[in-house]
Protein backbone atom coordinates (compact mmCIF):
# COMPACT_ATOMS: atom_id res chain seq x y z
CA UNK A 1 0.00 0.00 0.00
CA UNK A 2 2.75 2.46 0.85
CA UNK A 3 4.86 1.73 -2.23
CA UNK A 4 2.26 2.63 -4.84
CA UNK A 5 2.64 6.46 -4.65
CA UNK A 6 6.41 6.03 -5.00
CA UNK A 7 6.03 3.80 -8.05
CA UNK A 8 3.77 6.35 -9.68
CA UNK A 9 6.75 8.72 -9.84
CA UNK A 10 9.98 7.75 -11.57
CA UNK A 11 13.16 9.57 -10.42
CA UNK A 12 12.59 13.22 -11.27
CA UNK A 13 16.23 14.00 -12.03
CA UNK A 14 16.51 11.12 -14.48
CA UNK A 15 13.26 12.15 -16.15
CA UNK A 16 14.47 15.75 -16.42
CA UNK A 17 17.77 14.70 -17.98
CA UNK A 18 16.10 12.46 -20.56
CA UNK A 19 13.72 15.28 -21.44
CA UNK A 20 16.66 17.67 -21.89
CA UNK A 21 18.47 15.43 -24.36
CA UNK A 22 15.40 14.24 -26.26
CA UNK A 23 14.25 16.02 -29.42
CA UNK A 24 11.16 18.07 -28.65
CA UNK A 25 8.95 15.97 -30.94
CA UNK A 26 10.09 12.67 -29.34
CA UNK A 27 10.46 13.55 -25.67
CA UNK A 28 6.89 12.67 -24.73
CA UNK A 29 6.96 9.24 -26.40
CA UNK A 30 10.40 8.35 -25.01
CA UNK A 31 9.41 9.29 -21.46
CA UNK A 32 6.06 7.55 -21.87
CA UNK A 33 7.75 4.26 -22.76
CA UNK A 34 10.16 4.58 -19.84
CA UNK A 35 7.38 5.37 -17.38
CA UNK A 36 5.21 2.46 -18.53
CA UNK A 37 8.08 -0.02 -18.18
CA UNK A 38 8.96 1.53 -14.82
CA UNK A 39 5.46 0.86 -13.48
CA UNK A 40 5.46 -2.72 -14.74
CA UNK A 41 8.85 -3.51 -13.17
CA UNK A 42 7.85 -1.75 -9.96
CA UNK A 43 4.66 -3.74 -9.61
CA UNK A 44 6.60 -7.00 -9.97
CA UNK A 45 9.98 -6.34 -8.33
CA UNK A 46 9.44 -3.30 -6.10
CA UNK A 47 10.36 0.37 -5.98
CA UNK A 48 14.13 0.00 -5.53
CA UNK A 49 14.56 -2.31 -8.49
CA UNK A 50 12.36 -0.08 -10.64
CA UNK A 51 14.35 3.03 -9.73
CA UNK A 52 17.68 1.34 -10.48
CA UNK A 53 16.32 0.14 -13.81
CA UNK A 54 14.99 3.60 -14.64
CA UNK A 55 18.34 5.25 -13.98
CA UNK A 56 20.20 2.71 -16.11
CA UNK A 57 17.77 3.08 -18.99
CA UNK A 58 17.81 6.86 -18.70
CA UNK A 59 21.60 7.01 -18.96
CA UNK A 60 21.53 4.62 -21.91
CA UNK A 61 18.85 6.71 -23.60
CA UNK A 62 20.86 9.91 -23.07
CA UNK A 63 24.01 8.31 -24.50
CA UNK A 64 22.03 6.97 -27.48
CA UNK A 65 20.35 10.34 -28.12
CA UNK A 66 23.64 12.23 -27.85
CA UNK A 67 25.46 9.84 -30.15
CA UNK A 68 22.57 9.68 -32.60
CA UNK A 69 22.32 13.45 -32.74
CA UNK A 70 25.98 13.77 -33.66
CA UNK A 71 25.91 10.90 -36.15
CA UNK A 72 22.80 12.30 -37.80
CA UNK A 73 24.49 15.60 -38.63
CA UNK A 74 28.27 15.26 -38.09
CA UNK A 75 29.42 18.08 -40.36
CA UNK A 76 26.89 20.64 -39.24
CA UNK A 77 27.53 19.72 -35.60
CA UNK A 78 31.30 20.04 -36.09
CA UNK A 79 30.84 23.38 -37.83
CA UNK A 80 28.61 24.57 -35.01
CA UNK A 81 31.22 23.57 -32.42
CA UNK A 82 33.91 25.52 -34.26
CA UNK A 83 31.55 28.47 -34.45
CA UNK A 84 30.91 28.11 -30.72
CA UNK A 85 34.64 28.33 -29.97
CA UNK A 86 34.96 31.46 -32.10
CA UNK A 87 31.95 33.02 -30.42
CA UNK A 88 33.34 32.14 -26.98
CA UNK A 89 36.66 33.73 -27.87
CA UNK A 90 34.89 36.88 -29.04
CA UNK A 91 32.72 37.02 -25.91
CA UNK A 92 35.76 36.61 -23.63
CA UNK A 93 37.72 39.34 -25.41
CA UNK A 94 35.01 41.94 -24.99
CA UNK A 95 35.62 42.57 -21.25
CA UNK A 96 39.37 42.98 -21.88
CA UNK A 97 38.76 45.45 -24.69
CA UNK A 98 36.25 47.39 -22.62
CA UNK A 99 38.66 47.61 -19.67
CA UNK A 100 41.46 48.72 -22.00
CA UNK A 101 39.29 51.49 -23.44
CA UNK A 102 38.23 52.68 -19.99
CA UNK A 103 41.80 52.53 -18.69
CA UNK A 104 43.20 54.53 -21.61
CA UNK A 105 40.42 57.11 -21.51
CA UNK A 106 40.27 57.66 -17.76
CA UNK A 107 43.84 56.85 -16.75
CA UNK A 108 44.33 60.23 -15.10
CA UNK A 109 41.38 59.60 -12.79
CA UNK A 110 42.31 56.10 -11.58
CA UNK A 111 44.58 57.44 -8.83
CA UNK A 112 41.56 59.15 -7.24
CA UNK A 113 39.23 56.23 -7.88
CA UNK A 114 41.53 53.25 -7.41
CA UNK A 115 38.87 51.30 -5.51
CA UNK A 116 36.57 51.56 -8.54
CA UNK A 117 39.35 50.24 -10.77
CA UNK A 118 39.87 47.27 -8.42
CA UNK A 119 36.13 46.61 -8.49
CA UNK A 120 36.23 46.50 -12.29
CA UNK A 121 39.09 44.02 -12.19
CA UNK A 122 37.16 41.75 -9.81
CA UNK A 123 34.06 42.02 -12.00
CA UNK A 124 35.99 40.67 -14.99
CA UNK A 125 35.51 37.09 -13.77
CA UNK A 126 31.74 37.55 -13.67
CA UNK A 127 31.81 39.10 -17.14
CA UNK A 128 33.71 36.09 -18.48
CA UNK A 129 31.08 33.75 -17.05
CA UNK A 130 28.29 35.86 -18.56
CA UNK A 131 30.10 35.60 -21.89
CA UNK A 132 30.18 31.82 -21.56
CA UNK A 133 26.49 31.74 -20.65
CA UNK A 134 25.71 33.95 -23.65
CA UNK A 135 27.75 31.62 -25.88
CA UNK A 136 25.83 28.60 -24.59
CA UNK A 137 22.48 30.29 -25.26
CA UNK A 138 23.39 31.37 -28.79
CA UNK A 139 24.94 27.97 -29.53
CA UNK A 140 21.81 26.19 -28.32
CA UNK A 141 19.56 28.48 -30.33
CA UNK A 142 21.52 27.64 -33.47
CA UNK A 143 21.48 23.89 -32.75
CA UNK A 144 17.72 23.54 -32.77
CA UNK A 145 16.69 20.09 -31.56
CA UNK A 146 20.26 19.31 -30.49
CA UNK A 147 20.67 21.98 -27.83
CA UNK A 148 22.12 19.74 -25.13
CA UNK A 149 24.16 17.58 -27.49
CA UNK A 150 25.82 20.67 -28.93
CA UNK A 151 26.47 22.52 -25.69
CA UNK A 152 27.63 19.45 -23.74
CA UNK A 153 30.00 18.50 -26.57
CA UNK A 154 31.44 22.00 -26.65
CA UNK A 155 31.75 22.01 -22.85
CA UNK A 156 33.51 18.61 -22.80
CA UNK A 157 36.02 19.69 -25.43
CA UNK A 158 36.65 22.96 -23.61
CA UNK A 159 37.01 21.11 -20.30
CA UNK A 160 39.50 18.65 -21.81
CA UNK A 161 41.55 21.50 -23.29
CA UNK A 162 41.49 23.33 -19.95
CA UNK A 163 42.60 20.25 -18.04
CA UNK A 164 45.42 19.59 -20.52
CA UNK A 165 46.57 23.21 -20.26
CA UNK A 166 46.59 23.17 -16.46
CA UNK A 167 48.47 19.84 -16.33
CA UNK A 168 51.03 21.15 -18.82
CA UNK A 169 51.53 24.34 -16.79
CA UNK A 170 51.97 22.44 -13.52
CA UNK A 171 54.36 19.96 -15.15
CA UNK A 172 56.58 22.74 -16.50
CA UNK A 173 56.33 25.20 -13.61
CA UNK A 174 56.21 22.78 -10.70
CA UNK A 175 53.49 24.92 -9.12
CA UNK A 176 51.26 22.15 -7.76
CA UNK A 177 49.12 24.66 -5.87
CA UNK A 178 47.87 25.89 -9.24
CA UNK A 179 45.71 22.75 -9.39
CA UNK A 180 43.45 24.32 -6.76
CA UNK A 181 42.27 26.73 -9.46
CA UNK A 182 41.09 23.89 -11.70
CA UNK A 183 37.47 23.90 -10.40
CA UNK A 184 37.22 27.60 -11.24
CA UNK A 185 38.42 26.94 -14.79
CA UNK A 186 35.48 24.56 -15.24
CA UNK A 187 33.05 27.41 -14.59
CA UNK A 188 33.10 28.26 -18.31
CA UNK A 189 32.01 24.78 -19.51
CA UNK A 190 29.34 24.69 -16.81
CA UNK A 191 28.04 28.11 -17.93
CA UNK A 192 27.87 26.92 -21.54
CA UNK A 193 25.81 23.87 -20.55
CA UNK A 194 23.59 26.10 -18.40
CA UNK A 195 22.91 28.23 -21.48
CA UNK A 196 21.85 25.10 -23.36
CA UNK A 197 19.55 24.07 -20.49
CA UNK A 198 17.90 27.50 -20.45
CA UNK A 199 17.18 27.45 -24.18
CA UNK A 200 15.98 23.82 -24.12
CA UNK A 201 13.63 24.51 -21.20
CA UNK A 202 12.21 27.61 -22.87
CA UNK A 203 11.60 25.71 -26.09
CA UNK A 204 9.96 22.83 -24.21
CA UNK A 205 7.68 25.25 -22.39
CA UNK A 206 6.76 26.97 -25.67
CA UNK A 207 5.99 23.61 -27.33
CA UNK A 208 3.83 22.60 -24.37
CA UNK A 209 1.84 25.83 -24.56
CA UNK A 210 1.42 25.47 -28.31
CA UNK A 211 0.06 21.93 -28.01
CA UNK A 212 -2.30 22.79 -25.14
Amino acid sequence: MTSQPILARPPRLATWLVNLFSPADRAESILGDLHEEFRQIGSKAGADVARDWYWRQSLRAIAHLAGGGFRGAPWSTTGAIIGGFLLLRFAHRLPDRLLTVLTDKYLMYWSDHFSTYLWLLRAMSVEYLMGSLFTGCVFALAARGLEMVATVTLALILGAMTTAGVVWFVAHSGDVLFLWKLPWFFADPVSIVLGGIIVRQLRSAAATRASA
